[in-house]
Parts: structure tokens; C-alpha cells; sequence
């Protein structure tokens, strides 16, 4: 269940994305802005196991990526849709 999950906890700091160095606070801002869209298009009624993974694969993923500054926030929105469509906790793969 969805409403299980506090989304402001697991939210970016700058203090997360050091990796970014002078654009820490813009990388954070994508970052949570990624979390939101996945908690935001998440049906209330999923699975908070599943949620929490797919919170986790996020940061795994997007914290360090070259591209998180880059990416259009539609193709983000996309890439969310995709996620949520394809998820399996069993089988999951690297996207």
C-alpha cells in the first residue's frame, strides 16, 4: 500500500549527491523530482515491498548518472511509466 510509504523520507539531500560537486542542489532537485513522479503514478493500491525497491533502484541508478541533468523531464516521465509497467521484485534486471 502506498500510503505506507512517506516519500518525504526518502527523499535526496545535497549531502547525498556530493558527487555532483558545484551542481549538488540542482542533481538533488532531479533526483526527488524523479521520486515524486514514481510515488505520484504509483497505484494506491501497490504492493510497498515493490515501492520500496523500486525507490532503492532509483537512487542505485540515477544518483550518479551522467545523464540525470540532461534527461527532458518528459522522457523522465516516460522512464517512470516504464518502470512502473515492467517491475518484477523476483526477476528484476538491470535497466
Amino acid at each position: 500500500m502506498k500510503h505506507t510509504i512517506d516519500i518525504q523520507v526518502v527523499l535526496a539531500t545535497v549531502e547525498d549527491m556530493d558527487f555532483w560537486d558545484d551542481r549538488a542542489s540542482e542533481a538533488t532537485d532531479r533526483l526527488n523530482t524523479i521520486l515524486h513522479m514514481l510515488y505520484d503514478k504509483a497505484h494506491e493500491d501497490i504492493n510497498s515491498t515493490s515501492l520500496e525497491n523500486m525507490i532503492q533502484y532509483i537512487w542505485e541508478n540515477w544518483r550518479e548518472d551522467a545523464h540525470l541533468l540532461d534527461i527532458d523531464e518528459d522522457d523522465l516521465y516516460d522512464w517512470v511509466d516504464q518502470l512502473l509497467a515492467t517491475w518484477d521484485d523476483e526477476h528484476q534486471e538491470p535497466r
